[in-house]
């Protein structure tokens, strides 16, 4: 579990609005961060890929999935 969900799932003197709210950041912030990794592996060539143990056929497979399929 990262940082953040462990401040979602933790502390139970949050309000649950407040334990709502963080939830939906947290949500937010892994949707851009999965956006912004998945269009870094897009600008990748094949050699890159290759380094990272990825064949060019997957790389585009995962570089193509939205944003917020895991």
């Amino acid at each position: 579990m990262s940082p953040a969900e462990t401040l979602v799932f933790r502390p139970a003197s949050l309000p649950p609005l407040s334990r709502l709210v963080l939830a939906a950041a947290v949500r937010v912030v892994t949707w851009e961060a999965r956006q912004r990794t998945r269009k870094g592996l897009q600008r990748l060539d094949a050699h890159l890929l290759r380094d990272v143990g990825i064949d060019p056929m997957t790389a585009e497979a995962e570089a193509n999935r939205r944003f917020w399929e895991a």
